[in-house]
């Protein structure tokens, strides 16, 4: 009577989890690939003390439009 309620229990599918090491491994492939594109390179800063790090990217990236200044107005 019930079977549509509880028939269909399949298990939950079993996920991977992650350990720390393939998370690390797969952010810096990341983010070489990432780096490999860009022309100029950014400069990149470690900070062993604090186990982080920085990327200086440059003022205008090339995919970014370059916005040209308004036209002066015609003096009437």
């Amino acid at each position: 009577m019930f079977k549509f309620l509880f028939g269909n229990t399949a298990p939950a599918p079993q996920v991977k989890r992650e350990t720390q090491r393939e998370t690390v491994l797969r952010a810096q492939s990341e983010i070489n690939e990432i780096l490999a594109t860009l022309s100029p390179k950014p400069r990149i800063t470690i900070y062993p003390e604090e186990g982080s790090f920085t990327i200086d990217l440059p003022e205008q990236m090339p995919d970014e439009a370059k916005a040209l200044p308004a036209p002066d107005k015609p003096e009437t």
